[in-house]
């Protein structure tokens, strides 16, 4: 006997059992009806949200999935958004990454989209998502489409979409592309042409993206001097990132590379790469052993859509990896130094960064006078900075970083692009090794400059399902009506929260309004100038707690981070 479902959940079941979906499909529900309700409620119990940067969920049958009929109902909502714009030729670049499915999913898109009359460049091949951001703008497109799921485990996929500016898209598109998304209810509703279209251009836009790369050189004659005799590996993680990254930085010099073998290979199942994360440790064990072995210089790790960059330097004959907010302290000082070194620095020049992100970012900048602006989290607010100040020309951007490994150098992206990272990091390394020293010499200096910095972050993680959702929000509930007093001894002075956009200052208790958009979001201000950050990822269901410290006592900062998860998030 069939388990009894929720009303609105059977309905759904129902119509996939029925035409116009494929007789796979339908098999498939069949089975899971008959060996796994659960799944099927799971599946079922809602439909894949289109959110404000697109979608990212498992894949499988069903409405809550990505298949083939949820990647066709999105771009169908995206090919009416589009056409109500009224632009007078529009245009979509669409390409995927190494994961199950992303070749099909991309074309499925180009489908939908050149069955609504819109003209679109697919790429040959998997390339990566900064890729897609150029591509855009290479080709002068109206959207773009990257099939993607970035870091996630193997079973998830992804649908990210960016506007003409070549950033992901915020309102008022975001919310625009939503509705119309929201108005396909059924496969009938879907426009679908074939895949030799001729709307749909197969393109290879590689040199037109390595020649946007040469001119963000700073030493081009030391690189190409110098650049042999740095020994870097490099492991795209089983990603796309071996289409670009070893490219671009043999064309900056650095021509002396060797890989992680066991992560070389584009696989989606990230058969060597378990957590295809650079972020987490697991996922760089198998370059750091090659690089200790190899008595290399750095290893560099990119995440599967080549956006994120792990590094790991060789100091003192020991590895040391590097998060993104040292990562980012290293490359803007260095930025701000050489640019005004060599009298190269604009004057209304300036960087972005996000709320999670080391403060030293900003009094780096500060100490070069240069403005620092923050956004919240997500390296869309910091695209659309960069889209703003090219409309305005107030500001000249010159380098955006977030701590989860995401950093972008130059303007041919609006993307965080872990190539031209790569590039600039083999630079800097360059730069270090003439004078005998290395990267982590360079991070001593600053520090001993700004004083000590210490950063840290805990995810909590819940089920992807509708329980796990309601525990998320329930539990930023419980911080936000009942907050801590006091975090290690340290009294909170200052509480923000970006969904009620307002900052109290619990000393004198006043509140000022925050300009940056809702967000759930809550910021603790310590009396010590410490602060702690808590959000829902946007991504994966997890919530994120960020310690970002300016002390050398790493011990505190791990009892705080653990007494915000014990007490409120579990």
């Amino acid at each position: 006997m069939r388990a009894k479902l929720p009303p609105e959940v059977d309905k759904r079941v129902k119509q996939w059992l029925s035409e116009p979906y494929d007789e796979e499909t339908r098999r498939e529900v069949q089975h899971l009806l008959e060996n796994d309700p659960e799944k099927v409620l799971d599946a079922f119990y809602t439909t894949v949200a289109f959110g404000t940067g697109g979608m990212r969920a498992k894949m499988g049958v069903g409405t809550n999935r990505l298949n083939r009929y949820t990647i066709r109902r999105a771009t169908q909502g995206l090919a009416a958004y589009i056409l109500s714009q009224k632009v007078k030729k529009t245009s979509v670049y669409i390409s995927h990454d190494s994961r199950k499915n992303s070749r099909l999913f991309a074309e499925e898109t180009a489908r939908v989209l050149a069955g609504n009359g819109i003209e679109v460049f697919l790429t040959k091949e998997l390339r990566p998502t900064p890729y897609v951001s150029f591509g855009c703008r290479h080709h002068g497109c109206t959207a773009a489409v990257m099939i993607t799921a970035s870091h996630n485990p193997p079973e998830y996929n992804g649908y990210k979409v960016y506007w003409s500016d070549g950033a992901q898209v915020v309102p008022p598109h975001d919310t625009g592309i939503m509705e119309e998304v929201n108005n396909i209810e059924t496969p009938d509703q879907v426009k679908l042409a074939d895949l030799k279209d001729p709307r749909i251009h197969l393109v290879d836009d590689d040199e037109a993206y390595f020649q946007a790369l040469l001119p963000l050189q700073n030493f081009p004659e030391d690189n190409l001097d110098f650049g042999p005799k740095l020994p870097i590996i490099y492991s795209p993680l089983h990603g796309c990132g071996i289409t670009t990254v070893p490219e671009g930085l043999k064309r900056w010099g650095f021509t002396s590379i060797s890989y992680v073998e066991e992560q070389k290979n584009p696989d989606g199942a990230f058969p060597a790469a378990p957590s295809p994360n650079p972020e987490q440790e697991e996922a760089l064990a198998l370059g750091i052993e090659k690089l200790e072995k190899e008595k290399g210089d750095l290893f560099i790790a990119t995440d599967p859509d080549a956006d994120r960059i792990g590094l790991v330097v060789m100091h003192k004959g020991s590895p040391v990896i590097l998060n993104g907010n040292q990562i980012a302290s290293l490359c803007i000082y260095y930025l701000c130094k050489t640019l005004t070194m060599q009298e190269k620095m604009p004057e209304n020049g300036a960087f972005v960064t996000t709320i999670v992100t080391t403060e030293l970012f900003s009094l780096i900048a500060s100490s070069f006078k240069k403005p620092c602006f923050e956004v919240l989290t997500g390296f869309k607010y910091i695209g659309e900075k960069i889209h703003e100040w090219e409309l305005n020309h107030k500001q000249t951007f010159l380098f955006g970083a977030e701590e989860s490994l995401g950093f972008l150098y130059g303007t041919h992206a609006r993307d965080k692009d872990a190539t031209i990272t790569a590039c600039l990091l083999a630079e800097m390394a360059v730069q270090q090794k003439k004078e005998g020293k290395t990267l982590i010499d360079l991070l001593n200096e600053i520090y001993a400059q700004f004083g000590p910095f210490q950063e840290k972050q805990l995810s909590v993680s819940f089920d992807g399902g509708k329980e796990g959702v309601e525990k998320m929000q329930k539990r930023m509930e419980t911080l936000r009506t009942n907050p801590p007093n006091e975090l290690c001894g340290q009294k909170v002075v200052a509480i923000e929260d970006y969904l009620l956009s307002e900052k109290r200052d619990l000393i004198s208790g006043e509140k000022t309004p925050l300009t940056l958009p809702h967000s759930d979001v809550l910021v603790f201000r310590l009396a010590d100038q410490s602060k702690f950050v808590i959000r829902p990822s946007g991504t994966e269901p997890k919530i994120k707690i960020y310690g970002l410290a300016r002390s050398n006592d790493t011990s505190s900062l791990d009892k705080c981070l653990k007494s915000l998860k014990e007490n409120y998030l579990t």
